[in-house]
């Protein structure tokens, strides 16, 4: 049987058929039904968070974010992510400009983000990368002093807190992605974060076509999500906590296997709570990953060259920057597979091809 990078956590099925059965009989699966206001009820509660709406994707999410606040000019935004998070810049008519990441946890470099601020820059987006945080209080300084606004890519940190609070609930608006493949999903889905209440409800009306019955109050996009995905949700949702620690105990697993000078990895800092959702390993070249990756997948294993490349060198943009700490960490980087379904066995096997590779 072949080993992914990662792997859907399904819950029993006859949970998800009871959550599935109430919307069943009442014959409402769309439009903000019973099942979504719970979920979202839920996900409030668990997350500590004011205001969240449950979204189709965590990429609708982040354009519904980026037309909420208005934002039509530059937005400051990290080469290191997701192919969304730049796809959600274009996609609004704004234009990305891409400032470089820290070769120590691969988040965007608050300390060159000041020189890439110009007349036309309306916001800062940036990812918490791989669920881990961003230099946040140096973000909201940077953003006050400019009179900027903030949005978080959080799409990797469900269940991360970081200064006692859930690492969702920093910027003005933050969005999380369901995936089926992360430690909380609902198959498809996402959610959009705020605090502001007057915001919270513009994000309502712009999630649902911008109005409310018979009043039109915003162009609006359909990002609603169904109770068959809220079913699933909340079938996941009571077991994220067993999943985290699986997680970490084979995330550590990995790391005392992998004890090698020419490796780097990102390990969270004892004040932050991590998720330990990814296992990224940073190699010497990108040679050596290349013949990493492939002696992994003769044996059917699966890594993932996640992120890779670095966005500012997508083929489809125009007077782009160099970002050389992005684009080299890009080529270098390979996320082990790592999930609950995984076991010890699994992390040795793996752990021991990869050096066998390196130190050949």
């Amino acid at each position: 049987m072949s080993i992914n990078v990662t792997r859907t956590f399904l819950p029993p099925f006859d949970e998800y058929t009871t959550q599935l059965k109430r919307a069943w009989d009442k014959g409402w699966i769309t439009n903000n039904g019973e099942l979504v206001r719970e979920l979202e009820q839920k996900l409030k509660e668990y997350l500590g968070v004011k205001h969240l709406l449950f979204c189709s994707n965590g990429t609708t999410a982040l354009q519904i974010a980026i037309k909420a606040l208005n934002i039509t000019g530059e937005i400051i935004t990290t080469p290191y992510s997701y192919v969304a998070t730049t796809n959600a810049i274009l996609w609004e008519n704004c234009t990305p400009v891409f400032v470089d990441i820290s070769n120590k946890d691969f988040c965007i470099d608050t300390k060159k983000i000041e020189g890439a601020i110009t007349s036309g820059t309306q916001a800062i987006l940036a990812t918490h990368v791989y669920g881990l945080p961003c230099n946040i209080e140096e973000i909201q300084t940077i953003a006050g002093k400019y009179d900027l606004n903030v949005i978080y890519d959080g799409a990797h940190a469900f269940g991360c807190e970081y200064g006692g609070q859930s690492l969702l609930n920093y910027g003005d608006i933050t969005i999380c992605s369901f995936h089926g493949t992360k430690i909380f999903h609902t198959a498809e889905g996402g959610c959009i974060i705020c605090r502001d209440e007057t915001l919270y409800k513009k994000l309502f009306l712009i999630r649902s076509f911008g109005h409310s019955l018979d009043d039109y109050y915003y162009v609006g996009i359909n990002a609603k999500n169904s109770e068959l995905h809220a079913a699933m949700g909340l079938s996941v949702l009571p077991y994220v906590k067993k999943n985290i620690e699986k997680n970490r105990l084979l995330f550590y697993r990995y790391l005392k296997n992998l004890n090698d000078p020419f490796l780097q990895f990102l390990v969270p800092g004892e004040v932050f709570s991590y998720n330990y959702g990814y296992f990224p390993v940073v190699f010497e070249s990108e040679e050596v990953l290349v013949k990493v990756k492939k002696k992994l997948e003769e044996e059917m294993i699966f890594p993932r060259r996640y992120f890779y490349p670095s966005l500012n060198t997508l083929p489809f943009l125009k007077d782009t920057n160099d970002c050389p700490v992005s684009e080299s960490i890009s080529r270098k980087v390979l996320c082990l597979p790592l999930y609950g379904q995984l076991t010890g066995d699994d992390v040795d096997r793996i752990s021991s091809l990869v050096l066998k590779v390196i130190r050949k």
